[in-house]
């Protein structure tokens, strides 16, 4: 097999486990502070896009000004790192599926709808920083996921094109945005079930983590 060029990562959920903390986060500062009244499940519903995509579609976009947003937005983040600063560590087998995808010369990114408030927490957090060549946030681009606009970002600063590149994704807007950017996924089931892709034929397969073989036999033609 020919050894793809690129992997590309979505961060939250998808290198580290962290969705559940992020949703905890939001319910408290949409409903507690808010006052919306959902419940925890159609908060979970619409946790993609960038955080202001969020706020417009559950309160409508003259709710807020944008710098309302941009506080609100800066305060969830605040909640959620505060609860799981003790706790962060990489999804298992990450780093060392890593290593071998830089051994092979593969060249790797991140293509994330967080802010980069919340992407050095995790790089610095974990001392990730010297795997990723491209590292694309939602302050990087005028639309989020599932436009293809994260993910062509990043194959672009790492000059490949999008058929020779693999995203890692947890979440089914993220794998739409690789559909529309024209790359195969895998997807790692920390938040959704499998069924849940179910209207996505760009899947190459699921993982619970990167233990998996065929992360290695499949992708890297290395077990």
């Amino acid at each position: 097999m020919t050894i793809p060029r690129a992997f590309i990562f979505d961060l939250n959920g998808t290198i580290i486990d962290d969705m559940g903390y992020h949703a905890i986060a939001w319910e408290s500062m949409i409903n507690n502070h808010l006052k919306a009244g959902l419940s925890f499940e159609e908060v979970k519903m619409q946790m993609y896009g960038k955080n202001e995509e969020l706020l417009v579609r559950i309160f409508g976009k003259d709710r807020f000004t944008k710098m309302e947003m941009a506080a609100l937005s800066l305060e969830k983040e605040r909640l959620y790192q505060a609860a799981y600063k003790p706790l962060m560590k990489c999804i298992e087998g990450f780093q060392s599926f890593a290593d071998k995808a830089l051994e092979q010369g593969v060249d790797m990114g991140i293509g994330s709808a967080a802010i980069m408030f919340n992407i050095d927490f995790i790089l610095d957090g974990l001392y990730l920083r010297e795997y990723f060549k491209s590292i694309v946030s939602a302050d990087d681009v005028i639309t989020s996921k599932p436009d293809p606009e994260t993910f062509l970002k990043v194959v672009s600063q790492l000059s490949v094109e999008p058929k020779d590149c693999i995203v890692f994704e947890d979440a089914p807007k993220g794998v739409e945005s690789a559909a529309n950017a024209g790359m195969k996924c895998v997807v790692i089931k920390t938040m959704h079930s499998e069924e849940e892709f179910s209207a996505y034929s760009n899947v190459l397969f699921f993982i619970d983590d990167y233990t998996d073989s065929r992360l290695y036999i499949d992708l890297l033609a290395n077990p």
